[in-house]
C-alpha cells in the first residue's frame, strides 16, 4: 500500500485523537463520582427498606393498641353494669353474690389487660421512634445522593463535550486520509487498541521494541510514500524526522 508522506502523518494524529477518545470513554466508564452515586442510591434502597419494614411494624402495633383499648374497655363497660346492678340491690342474695364475685374477676381481669396495653403501647412508642430515626437517615442519605448525581452529571457533562470536541477534530483528518489507508489503520486499531505509530529514535512507538539492523536497513530502502509495518505488533509505522534513518 502507498500513501503520500503526509497522509501518513496525519494518521499520528488521528491515532493521537483516537488515543484521546479512548481515554474520555475509560473515563466516563471508570468515573468514581458514578461509582459514588450507585453506592449513595443502594444505600438509599437500603434505608428506604427499613423505612418500610419501620412503618408497618408501628402500624401492626398501632392495631394491636387499639384491639387493647378496646378490650379494656369491654370489661370497664362490663363491670359498670354489674357495679349499677349491685349497688341497686336488685335481685336475690345469691344473685347479688354472683355480681360481687364477676366484679372481683372482672377487675383482676382489667388489670391483666391494662398492663397488656401498657405493654403494647411502650412497644409502638419505640417503633415510632425507630422509624422517626430510619427518615431521618432516609431524608441524609437521599440529600447525599441528590448531590452526588448533580456532582456526576456535571463531570459526565464537561466530559461528553470534550469527546465531542475531539470528534469534531477528527471528522477533517479522516477526510484527508485515502480509504484504503483509514480502513487499514481501523482494522489494525481494533484488534490492537493502536492503529499507526512513529518510528523514533529507531524504536516502534507502538511495542515500544528497537527496530534490528535489517528491519532499519529495508525502511531506509522503503520509498517515501509506501506504508510500513512494524514486524513486532503490526502497527502501521511512520516515518518522522526523529526516527533516527
Amino acid at each position: 500500500m502507498r500513501a503520500e508522506p503526509a497522509q501518513q502523518q496525519r494518521l499520528l494524529d488521528l491515532q493521537a485523537l483516537d488515543t484521546r477518545l479512548s481515554q474520555l470513554d475509560h473515563r466516563l466508564r471508570t468515573l468514581p463520582e458514578r461509582a459514588e452515586v450507585d453506592r449513595l442510591a443502594r444505600e438509599h434502597q437500603d434505608v428506604e427498606d427499613e423505612v418500610v419494614r419501620a412503618r408497618t411494624a408501628l402500624s401492626d402495633l398501632e392495631r394491636e393498641v387499639t384491639k387493647a383499648e378496646s378490650d379494656v374497655q369491654l370489661v370497664r363497660d362490663r363491670a359498670d353494669r354489674d357495679r349499677a346492678r349491685l349497688e341497686s340491690g336488685t335481685g336475690s342474695s345469691k344473685d347479688l353474690q354472683a355480681l360481687q364475685h364477676e366484679l372481683e374477676s372482672l377487675a383482676r381481669r382489667q388489670s391483666t389487660l391494662e398492663d397488656e396495653q401498657l405493654e403494647v403501647m411502650e412497644r409502638a412508642e419505640q417503633a415510632e421512634s425507630e422509624l422517626a430515626r430510619a427518615e431521618e437517615r432516609l431524608a441524609g442519605v437521599a440529600e447525599q445522593l441528590e448531590r452526588a448525581t448533580a456532582q456526576r452529571d456535571e463531570v459526565v457533562g464537561e466530559l461528553t463535550s470534550q469527546r465531542e470536541e475531539v470528534e469534531r477534530s477528527r471528522e477533517p483528518v479522516v477526510g484527508e486520509l485515502p480509504a484504503d489507508l483509514l480502513a487499514l489503520y481501523d482494522r489494525i486499531r481494533a484488534t490492537s487498541g493502536t492503529g499507526a505509530a512513529a518510528l523514533s529514535r529507531r524504536s516502534c512507538g507502538g511495542c515500544q521494541l528497537e527496530l534490528n539492523t535489517v528491519e532499519l536497513g529495508r525502511i531506509r530502502a522503503a520509498d517515501p510514500d509506501e506504508v510500513l509495518r512494524c514486524e513486532e505488533c503490526r502497527r502501521i509505522l511512520v516515518r518522522t524526522p526523529e526516527s533516527g534513518l
